[in-house]
């Protein structure tokens, strides 16, 4: 770290945030036997709101149809705020700070407009968005109105939070020179939901759908919603026999599936190449039927490939990870229908805060 100015005023942001950096354990999966429906609840799920089967189309671009319009968003009374997950009430409610560099919304550069978690409020606009370096969006002005400055108890620092509503936010910093208005409202991820602009959702007529399985998805799907470029990441199951299957009956090995992840993504942004090479440095690719402490073969290494293109993309990688001494048990394998896993298994660490454990960034093909 050298001594330049903004590199200093980093680190005092980040000592000064006080973050605990330990990391939680990767929980056992299922989560609980009270989170897991049951047959019973299954039963009575109205066939529109169960999953169903996605499938990979030819050449791996889904057509989308123009966005319509939509209804412009603004702030909710008090008895539609919406729930918050465990993680957001800790940083909102409770005035607490998400890691450094964890955050969904960090190296997020679309255009559109960042709401109040909570209340739905518009806060800020894409384009004041700036990369600071710091770990935290940053926001070099807020909407007018929109952002509420508090000093903090000990006066140290000044608060913002969201003026509707009251949710805490951040912290604003002035004087830094990051930007010419000389401002950063430092804000946690967790305390935003972002709203494509309308004419970039309605000209974005092509998407590309890529299907990874490498161990448990909470930890893959944790990864892959991290890229700029990808859309959605979505746990589900692919490669059985059975339809519709249910997470218990993957578990027990009665349905031929593996854990997988759908990755909806741009090819504007980020190519299907980028997206498999970080699929073989989040997990190990070398062990076969398991993940880690998660043994059995719905927790098997695969990619399942909707074109002869991706087929040669991931085959040039394996032989890259081979040439390096990898002896690689990823399986390659068509693409068929996704199902979508239940409701509790999506954005997991997300609702729960912090990060997977399972599944460690490994550098395999070098920097």
């Amino acid at each position: 770290m050298s001594d330049h100015p903004r590199n200093a005023s980093v680190l005092r942001l980040v000592a000064a945030c006080g973050i605990a950096c330990g990391l939680p354990a990767c929980p056992e999966k299922p989560p609980g036997a009270a989170q897991q429906p049951s047959s019973a609840d299954a039963v009575k799920t109205p066939p529109m709101e169960r999953q169903g089967p996605v499938a990979a189309a030819a050449g791996n671009v889904v057509e989308t149809s123009p966005a319509p319009k939509r209804p412009e968003r603004g702030p909710l009374p008090p008895q539609r705020w919406r729930d918050l997950t465990p993680d957001a009430e800790r940083v909102m409610v409770h005035k607490g700070t998400e890691q450094p560099f964890t955050g969904k919304y960090v190296h997020q550069k679309a255009d559109g407009t960042y709401h109040c978690r909570r209340c739905d409020a518009p806060l800020f606009r894409s384009n004041t968005k700036f990369d600071s370096g710091t770990g935290w969006p940053s926001f070099d002005s807020a909407i007018p109105g929109a952002v509420r400055e508090v000093s903090d108890a000990d006066g140290a620092r000044t608060e913002i939070v969201c003026s509707h509503c009251g949710a805490h936010l951040g912290h604003v910093f002035k004087g830094e020179g990051f930007t010419d208005k000389n401002v950063r409202h430092c804000v946690n991820s967790v305390s935003l939901d972002f709203e494509p602009a309308a004419s970039s959702t309605a000209s974005s007529q092509t998407s590309a759908a890529a299907y990874f399985a490498g161990g448990c998805f909470w930890g893959v799907e944790h990864y892959f919603d991290q890229v700029p470029g990808v859309i959605s990441a979505e746990s589900g199951y692919m490669g059985g026999k059975t339809k519709s299957p249910r997470y218990e009956d993957v578990s027990r090995h009665h349905t031929g599936h593996a854990e997988t992840v759908k990755v909806t993504y741009d090819p504007a942004r980020v190519s299907y190449e980028e997206l498999a090479r970080l699929f073989f440095e989040i997990h190990d690719p070398t062990q076969k039927n398991r993940q880690g402490p998660d043994v059995g073969s719905q927790y098997r290494s695969a990619v399942f490939v909707s074109s002869e293109t991706e087929r040669q993309v991931v085959d040039k990688l394996i032989s890259e990870l081979e040439e390096r001494g990898y002896d690689v048990a990823t399986e390659v394998t068509a693409a068929g229908p996704f199902w979508k896993a239940e409701d509790y298994h999506q954005d997991y660490y997300e609702r729960q805060g912090g990060a997977p454990s399972c599944h460690v960034r490994v550098q395999r093909f070098g920097r």
